[in-house]
């Protein structure tokens, strides 16, 4: 019965969070217009506006923890949701994201994502997605944005560390930027898949930054450390049985 309460609790409060999607996106595109630098405002309110809901309606709670990102670096993140891609851009002042070709063409995100100047790959094209990748960071090098890009590529179940991406690495190199990892528990309550939202507080960490001067396999190696050992901590915090967070099995 207990499962059963929270599962219609959590179908209530996705059927509002997907509803406030365009009353808040489409709602405010005038002060957009007027001035791009709204829209990261626009952002951070619907963003704001889902952790509180998800607060009261299915009991699950959320924290930033580590010193946010200013200024103009990359962000290394780990993703296991949806959720710590609302974490992440309710947070950063201005954020803009490596996202998916596919989303140029999702209503609202698509609109934010020009405003922000977030940049679509394909990534089913490797090499060319890299370089697009390079290309657009310099040619914003210094616009003060916080690039946030998830080196796994997509999202990772618990307990799953999948593979890292050479995309973060080449962007560090060929940019000098240094890296700032972020590390996350949110899949435990907030999995890839389904309905349920489990109560509990979710975790989002930002981790001391990479300098920029590492050789691109010692990049690589730290990179996916410190992401990963945090993550699994957050992980052992919630209450994740040691044998998922090593990865002996999951039930994502």
């Amino acid at each position: 019965m207990r499962n059963a309460i929270q599962w219609i609790r959590s179908l209530i409060f996705i059927a509002q969070m997907y509803v406030m999607l365009p009353l808040i996106g489409f709602g405010f595109i005038p002060l957009a217009l007027i001035n791009r630098e709204y829209s990261y405002w626009i952002i951070r309110l619907y963003c704001n506006w889902v952790r509180w809901t998800a607060s009261w309606m299915v009991g699950l709670r959320s924290e930033i923890r580590g010193e946010v990102p200013q200024g103009t670096v990359l962000v290394a993140a780990k993703h296991q949701s949806f959720f710590d891609i609302l974490l992440l851009a309710g947070t950063v002042p201005r954020m803009k994201f490596i996202m998916k070709s596919e989303l140029r063409w999702a209503p609202v995100i698509n609109l934010y994502g020009k405003w922000t100047r977030s940049i679509p790959v394909n990534r089913g094209k490797r090499g060319a997605a890299v370089r697009q990748m390079v290309a657009a960071v310099k040619a914003g090098a210094d616009d003060g944005s916080q690039l946030i890009i998830f080196p796994q590529g997509t999202r990772a179940a618990v307990g799953s560390r999948g593979k890292y991406k050479i995309g973060t690495g080449v962007l560090y190199k060929e940019t000098g930027l240094k890296v700032v990892p972020a590390a996350t528990n949110v899949g435990v309550f907030w999995k890839r898949h389904g309905i349920m939202r489990h109560p509990g507080l979710a975790v989002l960490e930002f981790l001391p930054p990479i300098e920029p001067g590492l050789e691109l396999g010692d990049f690589m190696a730290e990179m996916e450390d410190v992401i990963e050992t945090a993550s699994d901590a957050l992980l052992v915090e919630a209450g994740v049985p040691e044998e998922i967070v090593n990865g002996v099995s999951t039930n994502d």
